[in-house]
């Protein structure tokens, strides 16, 4: 059976399925899942856990023959298995499936994986273990819909969220649910109250000092000297290259549409309302949405996508230097490394 993960707290509270099979590349809501379960199995008896990773000569058997032994502790037992990679291989999917068509009843069983891939979404383990329970598919929350999200969080910890406040904390946090859901416990630290937009917007900015966001800021304001700054502290700090990658392309991507739509004949102000940028950061855009032509943001484009492929290893080049071309392109001054990394693709 099939659930989301709104579904679930309500299938808890009427029963238990000897199997549960969660997937998905949602950290947050893959570990919010769990934690339901968790709490359901030991209110209904499950005492004792047992939790085995998947890694390189796994003891297949060695689960197998758990699974059929009593318990010297608890008469119902929940084992956790964690498959990382999503690829069991050709044993450890026998046992799986022999798990799921023969579940022990004093046995919970709960499965989790990273996002699977089409050939191992439609394999006979995964099809058995959804037969024989519950299977939950997660996936990151939409750009569109993380305010909403944002929202129904805040008020579920009896924060009411002020005009904006939303719209800031998924500006700052698109794409790490769990980075937003730790604000969002921040404030609630202090009792139930009414943020302001301005309150947060502080406090984000503070924190995003020698950020990721801090860097996007400098960027889209054309300070080479900040921006040189920021690199400096990000590479020093051991910040990933992959989530800076990750935030010069998403504002790239997005001042692209802007630029295409200004194109067409909107006005600069016209648009920025439509895609509801927040008013602190409508003077950095409009900056950012002046300084290039349409060519130029299908250009950066180009240049993020070089980026990732570095970030990656599918392509050479120094990861920093190439983050330092891009960051600096993006705020109007081209570098003879950027320049350069155009020529090869």
């Amino acid at each position: 059976m099939q659930l989301n993960a709104d579904q679930l707290p309500a299938h808890l509270k009427r029963n238990l399925a000897p199997v549960y099979f969660i997937s998905g590349d949602e950290p947050l809501a893959a570990q919010e899942c769990v934690d339901a379960i968790r709490a359901a199995a030991r209110t209904a008896g499950f005492e004792e856990r047992t939790l085995y990773t998947v890694e390189s000569g796994f003891d297949w058997a060695g689960l197998y023959a758990d699974t059929r032994a009593g318990s010297l502790f608890s008469a119902k037992r929940m084992i956790e298995l964690r498959l990382p990679t999503g690829k069991p291989g050709e044993e450890g999917a026998k046992t799986l499936v022999e798990l799921a068509d023969h579940p022990s009843p004093d046995i919970l069983l709960l499965v989790t994986t990273g996002k699977l891939e089409k050939q191992a979404r439609s394999s006979k383990w995964a099809s058995a273990l959804e037969r024989a329970g519950v299977a939950i598919t997660l996936y990151p929350i939409e750009a569109r819909q993380l305010p909403a999200w944002v929202e129904r969080r805040m008020r579920a910890r009896q924060l009411i969220p002020g005009a904006g406040v939303a719209e800031v904390l998924a500006h700052y946090t698109e794409g790490n649910a769990l980075a937003c859901a730790q604000e969002i416990d921040k404030l609630a630290l202090f009792g139930p109250r009414e943020v302001n937009a301005d309150d947060i917007a502080g406090d984000l900015s503070d924190n995003a000092r020698f950020t990721v966001y801090a860097l996007t800021d400098a960027a889209l304001a054309g300070n080479a000297a900040v921006i040189l700054r920021i690199v400096k502290s990000l590479k020093a700090e051991g910040e990933a290259p992959a989530l800076i990658s990750w935030a010069l392309a998403r504002e790239i991507r997005e001042l692209t549409r802007m630029a295409q739509v200004v194109a067409t004949g909107r006005s600069v102000a016209q648009v920025l309302e439509e895609y509801h940028v927040w008013s602190r950061r409508k003077p950095l855009v409009q900056q950012a949405l002046r300084r290039h032509s349409p060519d130029k943001w299908r250009e950066l484009i180009g240049a993020a996508a070089r980026l990732d492929r570095t970030v990656k290893g599918r392509r050479a080049g120094d990861v920093w230097l190439a983050i330092e071309s891009l960051a600096l392109a993006l705020g109007g001054v081209t570098t003879a490394a950027y320049a350069m990394s155009g020529e090869v693709s």
